[in-house]
């Protein structure tokens, strides 16, 4: 039986709380919290969370037919892991990713250094991230909101250096387990269509790009989004 894993990323609360309406959905589905998120220390690239994921899995019994869902950061955390352990994961869902470094808006890293020291644009911080929900439901999104103020944008910060490390454009050929793409397609923070880029690098991929969804397709659009999980785990 498969096993659906959600992992999470920076934005939406920068913890397991942005897959609520899917955990509520799926039942037996799991997530974790990841490390510096708020406890204990963010890790330094893809490679070392994916590391500290497959241990919590396997700790756990689960090394078996896993269903890996993520966005942003869990996206690669969730490809890197079926590359490099084909074996142990029966399908991904992805929403969110590049397979190579994005180009980002001038300011973006440094901006969350300066909301980690200034109070006044730590709420400017606050401010852009309730933005960036803006097709999130309002009482999810107040409560990712609240999530955000645990997490800290220091955190966000770490998590976006090791988002612009990943690159496995010399790898993604040798994907072997099927893949969904999933893109909010109103995204104001990801014009280009980097899931297009990876469907086509992909042979067999499925593509779903969704109006009124942005960086956050899974709380932005969950009925759309669930179906379409469900209809990928049926056909595995």
């Amino acid at each position: 039986m498969s096993q659906l894993v959600f992992i999470h990323g920076p934005g939406a609360g920068g913890c397991a709380e942005a897959f609520r309406y899917q955990l509520d959905h799926f039942r037996g589905s799991i997530t974790p919290t990841l490390p510096g998120h708020p406890a204990g220390v963010s890790c330094a690239s893809v490679e070392r969370y994916t590391d500290w994921i497959r241990g919590w899995l396997w700790a756990q019994g689960h090394h078996r037919d896993l269903v890996l869902v993520g966005f942003t950061l869990g996206s690669c955390i969730a490809l890197q892991y079926a590359l490099d352990y084909p074996e142990e994961v029966q399908g991904l869902v992805l929403m969110t990713v590049s397979m190579r470094p994005k180009h980002r808006a001038p300011d973006t890293l440094h901006f969350r250094l300066r909301a980690a020291a200034d109070p006044a644009i730590y709420e400017q911080w606050i401010a852009s991230m309730r933005e960036a929900m803006q097709w999130v439901a309002p009482a999810l999104r107040e409560r990712l909101i609240a999530c955000h103020r645990q997490v800290g944008p220091r955190s966000q910060h770490d998590d976006l250096v090791v988002i612009d490390q990943f690159d496995v454009r010399d790898r993604i050929g040798t994907l072997k387990p099927p893949l969904l793409l999933i893109r909010g397609a109103d995204d104001p923070l990801a014009p280009e269509a980097y899931e297009q880029e990876m469907h086509e690098a992909v042979p067999g991929s499925q593509y779903i790009a969704l109006r009124q969804a942005g960086h956050f397709p899974m709380a932005e659009q969950p009925e759309t989004v669930n179906r379409a999980i469900q209809t990928f785990l049926d056909r595995l």
